[in-house]
């Protein structure tokens, strides 16, 4: 997380802004319909400046960012939990915010990143392939990590890298399951059945060539065979 967390400032919305209309007239204005909820408190309508969520959807921590946000005078941590973008200007539509309680622990997924060059891509010659890209923890907001290192520097063929193998300094907790496959290292993939295929096509084909030369050979015997010779 950054150490200076973006300040998300919301201005609450009345009911009657709600509609499409009233949201399209927000948007023009510089700012974009939102909601926050939780923290045993009832939602709030409210509006935010898409370029602040955008700073923090890009960030090194994305949407697992704790920010300061400021409700209508009222201070509180909070998270993005969803967005939603314009398919075409992939513009910034309408977000979904959380308040956050720094002592109680959150459920969020955090992206695995692999370190290390594996002997089974080194030395034996096969490709890494990763399974299992983002991992789901259970931690104190405080204790979001932005990735998850998963060193794969002792992968060989044969050998697989769980959700049980990745580091979490007991901060943490996984609830994917454990037994889940992160990474393993595969064979490269043998250029063999074209060619194996064209050898079957070749051979399913060969029977066919002597049957059309023999047929035309006994079309030109016919057409060529000398007449009877006169007495």
């Amino acid at each position: 997380m950054s150490s200076q967390p973006e300040v998300v400032e919301a201005q609450p919305r009345p009911d009657s802004s709600r509609g499409k209309n009233e949201a399209r007239r927000l948007r023009r204005s510089g700012r974009i319909p939102a909601v926050v909820y939780g923290a045993k408190k009832s939602a709030v309508a409210i509006s935010v400046d898409p370029k602040q969520i955008s700073r923090i959807l890009h960030s090194a921590s994305g949407h697992n960012t704790i920010f300061d946000m400021n409700v209508n005078g009222e201070s509180s941590k909070g998270m993005v939990v969803d967005w939603q973008y314009d398919p075409l200007s992939g513009k910034l539509l309408h977000i979904d915010l959380k308040r956050i309680a720094m002592d109680e622990k959150i459920r969020v997924s955090v992206p695995i990143h692999l370190v290390g060059e594996a002997p089974g891509v080194k030395v034996q010659g096969g490709i890494m392939d990763q399974v299992l890209r983002e991992v789901e923890i259970e931690c104190l907001p405080g204790d979001i990590p932005s990735h998850i290192d998963a060193d794969v520097s002792h992968l060989e063929f044969g050998s697989v890298l769980r959700v049980a193998d990745l580091p979490h300094g007991g901060k943490l907790e996984f609830v994917t399951d454990e037994q889940q496959t992160v990474a393993h290292v595969t064979h490269v993939k043998e250029e063999v059945a074209p060619a194996a295929e064209a050898a079957v096509e070749g051979a399913a084909a060969a029977p066919a060539e002597p049957e059309v030369i023999k047929k035309g050979k006994q079309e030109a015997e016919g057409e060529g065979e000398p007449a009877p010779a006169k007495k």
